[in-house]
């Protein structure tokens, strides 16, 4: 059986290293099974993704940093709550930022980069409830931020 951490490799990725906080917060927080995972933006080792869709990027190129932020998602369970992916009961919550022009309107559509790679990585484990919501801008000049509430077995 493949781990979700292949399945991630198949997706062309390793769990990187989270990043510390830029500001006053944790990562996540746990009250039982339950992980708040804080916003996770697109961050690479060569800086942030930063766009605005509709106006400095597309669909893709939006739907592409989702799906990075999602890695990075991931990464923070693992890293910062400490629990293996195989950990995870279920992904309960989604929600997608998204920085955009007031005229966007396919957020859902960006949004599909996140929670493509989640079930795709997870399988059922992983199908989420989802908001996608438009933003004027995000930490950092991020185009997307991804946050997001999980269940863990004991």
């Amino acid at each position: 059986m493949t781990t979700p951490v292949e399945k991630l490799r198949e997706y062309g990725y390793e769990l990187p290293v989270p990043s510390a906080p830029v500001a006053t917060y944790i990562p996540v927080t746990r009250t039982g099974n339950i992980i708040y995972v804080s916003g996770q933006i697109s961050r690479t080792e060569g800086g942030v993704i930063t766009g605005l869709l509709g106006d400095t990027m597309n669909v893709v190129q939006g739907g592409n940093a989702a799906e990075l932020a999602a890695v990075n998602f991931l990464s923070q369970i693992v890293y910062s709550a400490g629990v293996e992916l195989t950990k995870v009961k279920r992904v309960l919550k989604l929600t997608v930022f998204v920085a955009s022009t007031p005229d966007f309107a396919e957020h859902h559509l960006v949004a599909n980069g996140a929670s493509n790679l989640i079930v795709g990585v997870l399988g059922d484990k992983g199908k989420h409830a989802r908001s996608a919501i438009g933003m004027a801008a995000l930490p950092l000049g991020a185009a997307v931020e991804v946050e997001g509430i999980v269940e863990v077995e004991d």
